[in-house]
């Protein structure tokens, strides 16, 4: 089975599970909208890429890892598109939760989202309970106060903000979990792999800020212009497009030389390379370097 299948598995059968009768139907239905269609699911594949690379001895624990981290990052998308944060009206190409469902259910969707991911750590521990019980710290770490996606928000709110550990917080942190998660799950030490995922996480936030400046709507599938309408802090607006551009290439070649020895190595190094080509908005930047003619 590759890893879009073993992801989009193990994410379906947690959600029949919070979906199981009886229960409430519209929270159910959104608790299913939230997390499909699934986008690229970046972080659960290089968590399972990592896992691989690590020899992947327990696929059952690495696959939980990552339908977990997946819950994770689709609850932030649903609580960052509320009228608190972002009060965004498109997600993914589609309405946002809160647009689809009203404001409760999106705020439960969320919360059930979460809870759903350490159910689900919970429910793997039978494979390795003390991978299991690490796996679950790990996520935690990443999620909550003071190095996790929480954290990243709180920082929005703040008079003067520290854009490295902003971007560490609010996208960074998932990334690293990711990596770290991948390792552990695989039977390796964690604590190698933190590296990896703080730079893969800096320069997709870069990358982020990019598209977000860069490209319009309907190509991102979200609203466009956030950074500025909301006034918060981004590369383009302190570095300017080429110096963004920059920063990112000189990130990713750090992350590419950051990966630990693991028997998967290099298969890694092509993974983090393409992910980064995928992401980045580089073919836009040719396209408007080019002269007309040629």
């Amino acid at each position: 089975m590759d890893l879009s299948a073993r992801i989009d598995a193990a994410i379906h059968a947690a959600i029949r599970q919070g979906q199981a009768a009886p229960s409430p139907g519209k929270l159910a239905s959104a608790l299913h909208y939230s997390v499909t269609p699934g986008g690229a699911r970046i972080r659960p594949t290089l968590l399972l890429s990592v896992a691989k690379a690590c020899g992947d001895e327990n696929p059952a624990l690495a696959d939980a890892a990552a339908c977990a981290l997946e819950l994770i990052h689709c609850a932030s998308l649903v609580h960052d598109d509320l009228p608190c944060f972002d009060d965004a009206d498109l997600r993914r190409g589609k309405p946002s939760v809160h647009r689809a469902f009203g404001e409760p259910l999106a705020i439960l969707a969320g919360d059930s989202l979460i809870v759903m991911a350490f159910e689900v750590l919970a429910r793997a521990a039978p494979h390795d309970p003390l991978r299991a019980a690490g796996l679950i710290g790990l996520l935690a770490g990443r999620t909550g106060m003071p190095n996790g996606i929480c954290a990243g928000q709180g920082w929005e709110s703040e008079a003067v903000v520290d854009l490295s550990a902003y971007h560490r917080a609010k996208t960074a942190a998932l990334f690293i979990a990711a990596t770290q998660m991948g390792a552990l799950a695989a039977g390796q030490d964690a604590e190698p792999w933190e590296e990896l995922g703080a730079r893969i996480g800096e320069a997709f936030q870069v990358a982020d800020d990019l598209r977000d400046a860069l490209l319009d709507e309907e190509t991102l599938g979200k609203p466009v212009g956030q950074d500025d309408l909301h006034g918060r802090p981004n590369a383009v607006s302190e570095f300017g497009i080429d110096g963004a551009i920059a920063r990112m290439r000189d990130i990713l070649a750090g992350a590419i030389s950051s990966i630990p020895r693991c028997p998967g190595e290099a298969r890694l190094a092509k993974l983090v390379t393409a992910q980064a080509e995928a992401l980045t908005p580089l073919k836009w930047r040719a396209d408007q370097a080019r002269v007309p003619g040629e």
